[in-house]
């Protein structure tokens, strides 16, 4: 057979390649020509047609350098094919004639075949030279690009095996190339959960849309004391027909950027939780609520169990921190917090509990320094620093503490105590952002137990003026039975105006005498004060009570713009009459024997201190048997319901068979009087004995 049969026989039929799929081939669009040794073309490929112009029937038989080369450029191509007759292969580049009369240049690769007789002809596969230049430029830069570029790279093929590997993803994996070559992510990369990334490449592969900048953030065997983050993309490859050929990867190191991100939003959480803070700490001026409140923020943002101590020396108003004997300090519990249900609570000190912590306690060092104590990772020997005793200890230990943090919380200069924070489940220790955190907690809540502290040392002041300036219990009066009370606001409000007096007069008559400075604090209660002396005074005058109501109305405009509401009765046992003037104030309660409770229907009268306007007394007949309550708005007065609703419950609460009058006193507070109630109260109620003889 001769060569030309045995290529008509390998390669088809004359005049053409049967239709390979896309590839490298179809962009450089070879053409292939066979001659045989008298330079007669033997064998046409399509691709010759389309790129000089001649058809297989037009080319076949012909010289190839009179129908492909210009007659000037026939010697340049004459050398060339004459270096295949010397059985040498060629390439080269040479201008070809096109069918249309222009000149191409193109590129040459020549060989002689040889074939089963001894019969030679030559191939020659032939492209335009521009293509292969651009085609040539594109290869060397993807080289180097993949081989220099610092963002590791990979080719993988359509079963996720590594093909091609470069020297920077090497360097990030720590397995050399040839480790990676036919083998999968899960078996290069052991340390790593593979199922996520494995999942996401062959989702890539069957939608071919990319995966970009997805980030996986893990040790790697070169670094594995470090956790790296990495911007990971996967990219479907494709032939020009459409094949799928693989998977590209590209792996670029972020680990600064996310460090910086990830510093970025902890700085704004922690803008956000002390803004919280300056919203939720401090709602009321009440102590351990303030306290309660600290503890509650830090956890479980902060920390996993949170206590509140402060100085018991602070408490009792004695300024700087009292250190005792041998350096230890007092210090009162106020709130323990935590993120989950604990055993570790148990170990600290209970709400209210007072201990005493000597100088090698890491609380006590916190607070003699004025400094934070961190203690990132806690042994036995710091938890026996931290904890009340050594039972404590172990309790901590148990529940998992390993990481503590101690926070003075200093206003003006001065600590007032200390905020006391542990992890357990947490596992990440305390650093020093946390620190910064805590602190800025602890200053902001320092300021709003100051002002609790202040407040309530001022409260203090005035409940025990207030209290100071009532009488300790009611005379013994003829014809009376009287029981009295007086309960402050809650805590977290100030003392009013609220008083009460049983005045006795001459003839075996007694003034009732009920009052309610507007306004609170301790001028209110010097206010207050000073009215009881006034009415006490111009009672020893025996006037009627409008008259009364009239000169204490005249006192109290002189008294800085203080108003005050009032009611003053005088019982007479001997005419079984009682005369009653108000000055504004509600209306007192009447029970007689055998009727149902009932509001007097006095004249309202103007506050004292409104000035110019006249007052009216009220004369009514009280018989044996017969009560009679007043009380100050505090008792009725409340937000949520209508002081009709409240003045019915009242009048509710005093209907049918009733215990002692000091029992009564007691039931009427305890049912209509909160504890953290805005308003103070007063109350005084009488009941009429048997008359006197004249």
């Amino acid at each position: 057979m001769s060569v030309a049969e045995s290529v008509r026989a390998d390669l088809g039929p004359v005049g053409g390649f049967p239709s390979l799929p896309g590839a490298l081939l179809d962009v450089l669009n070879l053409a292939a020509v066979v001659l045989d040794m008298d330079g007669k073309i033997i064998w046409w490929s399509p691709q010759a047609e389309q790129l000089f112009g001649y058809t297989a029937e037009e080319a076949l038989g012909r010289p190839a350098r009179r129908l492909l080369v210009d007659g000037k450029h026939l010697e340049q191509v004459t050398g060339l094919f004459a270096r295949v007759r010397a059985q040498e292969g060629a390439a080269g580049v040479f201008p070809a004639r096109h069918k249309d009369g222009s000149t191409r240049l193109l590129e040459c690769h020549s060989v002689q075949l040889q074939g089963e007789g001894g019969e030679h002809c030559r191939l020659g596969v032939i492209t335009e030279h521009e293509i292969l230049q651009r085609v040539q430029r594109d290869l060397a830069l993807s080289a180097q690009l993949i081989s220099q570029s610092p963002i590791g790279l990979a080719v993988l093929d359509t079963d996720l095996r590594y093909i091609v590997v470069n020297p920077a993803l090497e360097r990030i994996n720590g397995v050399p190339a040839r480790d990676h070559v036919g083998r999968t992510v899960r078996q290069v990369l052991t340390f790593l959960d593979a199922d996520p990334i494995e999942s996401a490449m062959r989702q890539v592969l069957t939608t071919g849309t990319p995966v970009l900048a997805q980030v996986v953030v893990t040790p790697t065997p070169s670094d594995p004391g470090r956790d790296h983050s990495w911007s990971a993309s996967y990219y479907r490859m494709e032939d020009a027909a459409g094949r799928v050929l693989g998977l590209a990867v590209s792996l670029v190191d972020i680990t600064e950027q996310h460090l910086a991100a990830t510093e970025a939003i902890a700085a704004r959480q922690r803008l956000a939780r002390i803004a919280d803070a300056s919203a939720c700490i401090g709602t009321t001026l009440d102590l351990d609520t303030t306290a309660g409140e600290l503890a509650e923020m830090c956890v479980p943002a902060l920390a996993d169990l949170a206590a509140v101590d402060v100085l018991d020396a602070v408490l009792e108003g004695k300024g700087p921190s009292k250190v005792l004997s041998g350096g230890d300090l007092l210090f009162r519990a106020l709130a323990v917090a935590a993120a989950y249900p604990t055993p570790a609570t148990g170990a600290a000190d209970r709400a209210g509990q007072i201990a005493r912590y000597g100088p090698d306690r890491l609380v006590t060092q916190c607070v003699t320094s004025g400094r934070p104590l961190l203690v990132p990772h806690v042994d036995g020997t710091d938890l026996g620093r931290i904890a009340a005793d050594q039972e404590a200890a172990t309790v901590l230990a148990r529940a998992g503490v390993h990481s503590y943090l101690a926070v003075p919380m200093i206003v003006r200069g001065r600590v007032l105590g200390v905020l006391d924070l542990a992890r357990a489940r947490n596992p990440v220790p305390f650093n020093g952002d946390d620190v910064l955190l805590a602190v800025e907690l602890a200053a902001r809540a320092a300021v709003c137990i100051d002002h609790a502290l202040w407040y309530q040392q001022q409260r203090q002041t005035a409940e025990t003026l207030q209290r100071s300036l009532l009488p300790l219990r009611p005379p013994h009066r003829p014809g009376l039975e009287i029981a009295c009370r007086y309960r402050a606001a809650g805590a977290a409000y100030e003392v009013g105006g609220d008083w009460y007096d049983v005045v006795p007069l001459p003839g075996g008559k007694t003034a009732l005498v009920i009052g309610d400075v507007m306004g609170s604090g301790i001028d209110a209660a010097a206010t207050m004060g000073q009215l009881r002396t006034a009415t006490r005074t111009l009672a020893t005058l025996d006037l009627d009570p409008a008259a009364l109501l009239q000169h204490l109305d005249r006192t109290t405009s002189d008294l800085d713009h203080r108003f005050a509401t009032c009611v003053y009765a005088v019982h007479d046992p001997h005419r079984s009459r009682c005369h009653l003037s108000s000055a504004g104030h509600l209306p007192p309660v009447l029970i007689r024997r055998d009727r149902a409770p009932a509001l007097l229907d006095l004249p309202t009268g103007a506050p004292l201190g409104v000035g110019g306007v006249p007052f009216r007394s009220t004369c009514i007949a009280l018989s044996p048997g017969d009560r009679l309550a007043l009380y100050t708005d505090g008792l009725v007065e409340v937000r949520d319901q209508a002081l009709d609703t409240r003045l019915e419950a009242l009048l509710d609460r005093l209907a049918g068979p009733q215990p002692p009058l000091e029992d009564t006193c007691d039931l009427l507070l305890d049912a209509l009087h909160h504890p953290d109630s805005h308003d103070d109260v007063a109350l005084l109620i009488a009941r009429v004995r048997q008359a006197c003889p004249e």
